[in-house]
């Protein structure tokens, strides 16, 4: 699978956090970029077990409905106390209405209860890269770091604000977006992309 620079993608996400962040990824290499909500897709209910299914089952559905090559993110934060929760159901935690604020008050009572103040925890991104009624390929990225409450930052978005990568003193949510696009869960996954696909 190939992308020349002109080729329309479409970002299948109803996310605008997710989907500037993926648009700013993609940009060196000129390519015409669509957001899902843009198009009118419908957000496919996410039945997979794992990132890597969630985020093909949502390409898939993307490219299908578009005729576009459709690109899907399936991300989310593994903390170890909480048995890797919220994990695959990390949007399902802020509610309806993606409340992040209400979903970390959550995750920080957990921790509470558990008696546990330095969390380990992760970001893991899968990406899905589907053409229309055709393949599919999977790229995955993982950062490793821990939490940090009270919430700090309002550069990221969802859990940003509380995850500190290793060998950083500020948050996800604290820091220049080039940097956390240089060394992410999801820089990594696009990494993994960009060499599979041999974009310049």
């Amino acid at each position: 699978m190939r992308l020349e620079p002109g080729t329309s993608v479409v970002v299948a996400s109803h996310n605008p956090g997710k989907v500037r962040e993926i648009a700013e990824l993609l940009a060196p290499f000129a390519l015409v970029i669509r957001s899902a909500a843009e198009l009118g897709l419908a957000e496919p209910e996410e039945t997979g077990e794992s990132f890597a299914a969630n985020a093909e089952l949502k390409a898939r559905r993307a490219a299908d409905a578009s005729g576009f090559v459709a690109l899907a993110d399936d991300s989310g934060l593994v903390v170890d106390a909480l048995q890797g929760a919220p994990g695959i159901y990390s949007a399902r935690w802020a509610g309806p209405n993606r409340d992040f604020g209400m979903a970390m008050d959550l995750i920080e009572r957990e921790l509470a209860q558990k008696s546990v103040t330095a969390a380990q925890a992760k970001f893991v991104c899968a990406l899905a890269l589907a053409e229309p009624r055709g393949r599919c390929a999977i790229f995955e990225g993982e950062v490793r770091g821990q939490l940090r409450f009270p919430p700090k930052g309002d550069k990221g978005f969802g859990y940003d604000p509380i995850f500190v990568a290793e060998h950083m003193t500020q948050s996800f949510g604290e820091i220049d977006p080039a940097l956390k696009h240089s060394m992410s869960h999801r820089a990594k996954a696009f990494a993994k992309l960009v060499a599979a696909l041999g974009l310049p």
